[in-house]
This record gives C-alpha cells, sequence and structure tokens, in this order.
C-alpha cells in the first residue's frame, strides 16, 4: 500500500545520512521533498503542512547527539512525527462494556462494511472466544441481508433471522434484543451505506444509535478512495460520532494518504485494516511499525507473529528432528515453499525485514519472485512420492515427464534439484552424522580452544555478566569475531557455492548469549 511513498522517503532521507554535518538549507531541500512525495501519495494539504514544520522545529533546533550523525537525527524526527500523525499507540475494540457489547459499523456502500462485519466476528469468535451475532440494517440493497447470513454460515458465527418489512430502526432494537436472550457477548449492527453521505442517511444512523446504543462506532472506509475519504470522516463524525476507523483493501496499489490523514483530522484510532479478501486478511493497526515500514526499516516484530500464526508447531518439530538426522527431501522443501507463501511470499517477507525493503526491485529483475516458488512447487507436485524423497531417481526421461506436467523445462528441474542439493548439504553439516554433527564439533573445539575442556560449551545462562565477558574476549582470542565461525571466512556456509540462502549471508551473526561489544 505504501510502496511509492516508501520508496521516495527512502531515497530522500538516504541523500541525507550519508553527510557528516547537515545545513539548514539542506534539511529544508529535504522537507520541500517530504511535503511533495506526502502530497503525491495522497495525505491532506493541511496534515502534511503541520507535519513538515513540526519536522523542521525539531530538525534545525535538535540537539545533535555525540555518536549520530545529522542525518540519522533526521530520520529519527521524521520516523516520530509519523508515529504520532498516525496515532502514537495502537487501539483495539474495547469489548469492556456490560454484555452485549454493541459495535455499529457506519459507511458508504461500497466499502466493505458486510465483509469486514463478517471478519471481525470471525475474530472475535476465533481469538478472543466471544459468542457474537451479526444483524444485517441494510434493507434498500438488494441480497444484503442475505450476503452476511452466508458470512455467518461461512465463519459459524450466528446471525439474526431475516423478518421481511422491518425497518432498520427495528432490526437494531430486536438484535439487541436477540442478543440478551442468546446469551451473546457481542452484536454487530451492519448499517446501510450510499453511494454519497445525504440527510436521511445521517437521520437513519442517529435513530440506529439511539435505539440501540453502541459501545464502539466504527467507520469502515476505502484505503484507496484518497481525500475523499478524509471530508467522509469528518462527516461521520460530526454527525454521528465515531469510536474508530477501519481501513479497506490496504493490500491495494493505492497511495496510502488517506491512512495517514484520517487518524490526523479526525483524531479518532485506526483499529483495524483489511489487507484481503479472505476472512482472516484482518489485521491490528500497530502506528510504529506502519512508520517502520514507510520508512523502510522493516518490521520484525509483525514478521514473528505472522510466522507464529502460519507456522505449523508440530511439523516445524518434525522438521527439525529431520534436520538433526541430515535428512532434507523434496516434501520438506515443498513445505518450506508453502510456508513461505503463507506469509505473504518473498516481497511480503522482504518488506517486513530491517534494510531490505530495496531488495524487493533487484530480487525481481533477477527472477526471484513469487512466480518462481509456484513454479518450484508445481515441479514437486508433478513428482511421483518416490521421486519425491529419492531425487536421484531423476534422470532425463522422468524430468521430461515432470516438465510436461508442470509445464517448465527442465532447466527449472535442474534449478530446482541443486537449489535441494545445497540446503540437504547444509543440513548434513549442521546435525550430521559422524562425531555429531559440524554444529556440535566446532562448539566442542570453541570449548577446548578456550581452554574450558569437556568438549562442549558451557552453560551460557547461569553465568554472571562478568563471566559472560571474559567468555567473549576469549573467543574473541580463539578467533571467533561476532559475525562470522572459525574456519568460514564470515562467507556463509562452505558447499552453498556462490548463491548463499537467505538469512545465511554473512555466516552465523554472534553466539547466543554472549554480549555484544560495545
Amino acid at each position: 500500500m505504501f510502496e511509492s511513498l516508501q520508496d521516495r522517503l527512502g531515497s530522500i532521507l538516504n541523500g541525507l545520512t550519508g553527510r557528516g554535518a547537515l545545513s539548514e538549507a539542506d534539511v529544508s531541500a529535504a522537507l520541500r521533498e517530504v511535503r511533495r512525495a506526502l502530497l503525491e501519495a495522497d495525505v491532506a494539504l493541511d496534515v502534511v503542512r503541520s507535519f513538515t514544520e513540526k519536522v523542521r522545529e525539531k530538525a534545525v533546533g535538535a540537539e545533535i547527539l555525540k555518536s549520530i550523525k545529522p542525518g540519522q537525527m533526521v530520520v529519527k524526527i521524521v520516523h516520530d512525527e509519523l508515529v504520532e500523525m498516525l496515532g502514537s499507540e495502537g487501539v483495539t475494540i474495547d469489548l469492556n462494556a456490560p454484555a452485549p457489547v454493541v459495535i455499529m459499523m457506519v459507511g458508504l456502500q461500497g466499502s466493505g462494511k458486510t465483509t469486514t462485519t463478517g471478519k471481525i466476528a470471525n475474530r472475535m469468535k476465533s481469538r478472543d472466544k466471544k459468542k457474537v451475532l451479526m444483524a444485517s440494517l441494510d434493507t434498500r440493497r438488494p441480497a444484503a441481508q442475505e450476503q452476511l447470513r452466508q458470512l455467518g454460515v461461512q465463519t459459524g458465527v450466528d446471525t439474526l433471522p431475516i423478518i421481511a418489512g422491518q425497518s432498520p430502526t427495528d432490526i437494531a432494537a430486536r438484535a439487541v434484543q436477540a442478543a440478551k436472550l442468546g446469551g451473546h457477548d457481542v452484536v454487530i449492527l451492519d448499517t446501510a451505506g450510499r453511494t454519497h453521505i445525504d440527510e436521511p442517511l445521517m437521520i437513519e444512523m442517529a435513530e440506529i444509535k439511539r435505539k440501540s446504543n453502541p459501545h464502539e462506532i466504527l467507520l469502515v472506509a476505502d484505503a484507496l478512495t484518497g481525500q475523499d475519504a478524509v471530508n467522509l470522516a469528518r462527516n461521520f463524525d460530526e454527525r454521528v460520532g465515531i469510536t474508530g476507523l477501519v481501513l479497506t483493501r490496504m493490500d491495494g496499489d493505492g497511495r496510502g494518504g488517506a491512512a495517514l490523514s484520517m487518524r490526523a483530522v479526525t483524531g479518532k484510532p485506526i483499529k483495524l485494516i483489511g489487507v484481503g479478501e479472505k476472512m482472516g486478511e484482518l489485521e491490528e493497526f500497530h502506528p510504529r511499525r506502519v512508520a517502520d515500514r514507510i520508512l523502510g526499516m522493516g518490521d520484525i516484530v509483525s514478521l514473528v507473529e505472522k510466522a507464529a500464526e502460519n507456522i505449523d508447531a508440530e511439523k516445524a518439530a518434525a522438521m527439525a528432528a529431520k534436520m538433526a538426522k541430515g535428512k532434507f527431501d523434496l516434501n520438506d522443501l515443498a513445505d518450506q515453499l508453502k510456508q513461505m507463501q503463507k506469509m505473504g511470499g518473498m516481497g511480503g517477507i522482504m518488506g517486513l525485514m530491517p534494510g531490505m525493503a530495496g531488495m524487493k526491485d533487484k530480487m525481481a529483475a533477477a527472477g526471484l519472485d513469487d512466480t518462481l516458488f509456484k513454479r518450484q512447487l508445481a515441479i514437486i507436485s508433478s513428482m511421483t512420492k518416490a521421486e519425491r524423497t529419492n531425487p536421484d531417481l531423476l534422470k532425463h526421461s522422468r524430468k521430461k515427464r515432470i516438465a510436461a506436467g508442470s509445464g517448465t523445462d527442465a532447466a527449472d528441474i535442474n534449478k530446482l534439484l541443486k537449489m535441494h542439493r545445497q540446503m540437504a548439504d547444509m543440513m548434513k553439516m549442521m546435525g550430521g552424522k559422524g562425531k555429531g554433527g559440524m554444529m556440535k564439533q566446532m562448539m566442542g573445539g570453541l570449548a577446548n580452544k578456550m581452554g574450558l575442556g569437556g568438549g562442549g560449551m558451557p552453560d551460557l545462562s547461569k553465568l554472571d555478566p562478568k563471566q559472560l565477558e571474559a567468555l567473549q574476549k576469549q573467543a574473541e582470542a580463539a578467533g571467533l569475531k561476532p559475525g562470522g565461525m572459525p574456519g568460514l571466512g564470515g562467507g556463509g556456509l562452505p558447499g552453498l557455492g556462490g548463491a548463499k540462502l537467505p538469512g545465511l549471508g554473512g555466516g552465523f551473526p554472534g553466539l547466543p548469549g554472549l554480549p555484544k561489544k560495545k
């Protein structure tokens, strides 16, 4: 969503960080570019103006800390102001009220209210273990009530039975009554929208609010609408009063200005963002993480959360056991590729990793994008069970058959087999047989070099800071510098040739438990 803004701000701020000292003219020139980038991203003019003024005040009058370059200080100030503009803390839907908690969804037609209602209900049911009732108050749009009923069936959430001819206010009163009788924790009211804001709509919303007394009124807005979304938010807030915003289509290729403007204009927090069509594709909005992503600083917390949600713990444990034995077949490779796809593919993962946002284009140019994953999975799917567990069976005639079945050619199959072979070699070295595997040998060797004896490493968790510091010095004296293992030259693992696997680029980054040198 913020890709164009991310590229522009990234290049502007990179130009500043390389300099030793900054003059006021440098800061002014950079801020002029920042202003232009924000306006092009569809951020409201008054929001842009106040943002750049705040940054200028802080940047020109900033005491530059020792050891921090002035350019980096400006980046920090821009980052902090972005966080401030988006709302300093993430705010979730408040359910702290007597049951049933009433949530009223408002917004224009086509902004995704009904689908978002289904997503929120599904999230509360699965994550918060709440009993939810959904009710459609949209009597104008054909099949709107039926659409919500179908979403209820799909997610296993209760919906209010449809009674023809009832007015929206009567349906709201009946929904709250039904939720009380049915022992529901939450009732979500999906109200009608219009193609534009009009008086009858606002009167209807106010009447529904009076009848149902909602604890939360969430405005659902399409993130692709740009400037108009700001007027929409202002109008709804003045006439009905909203408690928070939900932005849909945040996965689109829009410029993201609505997200940056709406929070600043209304002062209401963005609580959730829709990042796809599926029922599970709804995320909490974390201002600091979004600011990190916009400035290309990555978002490791979201990456870890995504991994925790998508990675099957049992499969991971089975995989670890296999790796310890030095086994890694094509089924395992396919599992790894599927996990990466679930986490948003190569682009999604790279976007969340610090300093890697700029690598996405280079990787796509080199053909290392998500289509490569699909192609590799198609190749593995076209193999027999025996071929997947024993790739040595793949001779010319079999490769021809697999190529025909997967719509690829022999060169693609050879590339996949080479990648698998390199990964399998690495697994063997990490947990191979013989003297207990490369990792164990290196640990034991290091312990002996440092005069610890015993053929193993001490329990680092039981050492006090002074002992750890002494251990660090001994490690460095023994030839182990942070960022590389002895004998590996800090250049990745042997046997991987030129192509290094992501994450293994620079050898092993320090040992866990050893403090980094100050």
